[in-house]
């Protein structure tokens, strides 16, 4: 019994593959070539999954650099916008006497009449009415000045306003005398004393730290300034440490001060005001008093206005 080797079947191609065997049979060899290059410009798995891995690393990279600005933002400080200058023009008696009215100024030269020589019958009447002019005034004991209407302070025409020194009252939050000189130097607020027999203000700054004193002339002293009222406050306590500190005098007799620099003066009258109008007070010459506190604020401190009150309107 003999045994023949066989040949294993041949896998029969698929009606695709000889469908395209069949085309590629009947295309011109130009056609031929195009087709190939285009098989080379289709996109390949690598290149989809190279495309996803870079879309997503632009993503991250833009993530992380949205959030490294957003800190940024946070530690770096712009500080506050300028406030608007706010000038206040109060008016003063200076050394007046306090009336309701205001006298009449003497006439200046410009003003006087070149009079004629009265007549003796003339004579006699003026000095018949200033007799009975004086005797009026002997018994009745009464004089004619009305006084001056106008509030304490310099002599000036102006509007009717309170002065700042007079209106506004600042307060301190602070447990000990390093976080209530801490405060004063972030205001730029300078002590200062003077009186007690010894001529000028002696200055102290650069509180929290070492202070450093210097002596000044009073009359070229513009700035706005604060005299304590209560000298039972603990902060009265620590104004007095922080100058002797500094090596400054405040013997009896001495006044302590607070010097405000003009920005921070002009800082205060805006936030005064944009208090008053939120309570329906829009000029400062309808308030009486205002009350700042320095309270803590983001890395620094900043006034707020704790009370405010306010005038009378004026019978008419």
């Amino acid at each position: 019994m003999s045994a023949t080797l066989q040949e294993p079947p041949k896998k029969r191609n698929s009606d695709a593959e000889k469908a395209a065997e069949v085309a590629e049979k009947q295309l011109s060899p130009r056609a031929l070539k195009r087709l190939q290059e285009r098989e080379k410009l289709r996109t390949s798995k690598f290149d989809v999954v190279s495309a996803f891995l870079m879309s997503l690393l632009w993503f991250i990279g833009t993530f992380v650099l949205m959030l490294f600005i957003v800190w940024l933002t946070t530690k770096i400080s712009f500080g506050p916008p300028p406030f608007p200058p706010i000038i206040e023009n109060p008016a003063g008696r200076a050394d007046n006497a306090e009336g309701f009215e205001r006298d009449f100024d003497p006439p200046g030269e410009d003003e006087i009449v070149e009079l004629a020589e009265p007549t003796m019958q003339e004579t006699l009447t003026a000095v018949t009415d200033a007799v009975s002019s004086v005797a009026a005034v002997q018994n009745t004991g009464s004089s004619n000045s009305k006084g001056d209407s106008r509030p304490p302070g310099p002599e000036g025409e102006g509007e009717d306003i309170i002065p700042r020194h007079e209106r506004w009252e600042l307060r301190f939050s602070a447990k000990n005398v390093a976080g209530y000189a801490a405060q004063l130097d972030y205001y730029k607020i300078e002590l200062g004393v003077l009186g007690g027999g010894v001529q000028g203000v002696d200055y102290a700054k650069g509180l929290a730290g070492s202070p450093t004193a210097r002596k000044g002339d009073s009359d070229s002293e513009k700035r706005l300034y604060f005299m304590w009222v209560d000298r039972s406050s603990p902060l009265f306590q620590f104004d007095r440490q922080l100058l002797q500190k500094a090596g400054i005098n405040i013997g009896a007799g001495r006044e302590l001060l607070k010097f405000v620099e003009p920005e921070l003066e002009n800082m205060l009258a805006n936030v005064e005001l944009e208090f008053a109008k939120k309570k329906g007070h829009n000029s400062v010459t309808e308030i009486q008093k205002t009350i700042f506190e320095s309270q803590a604020s983001g890395g620094g401190y900043g006034f707020v206005v704790l009370d405010q009150r306010y005038r009378k309107p004026k019978k008419k």
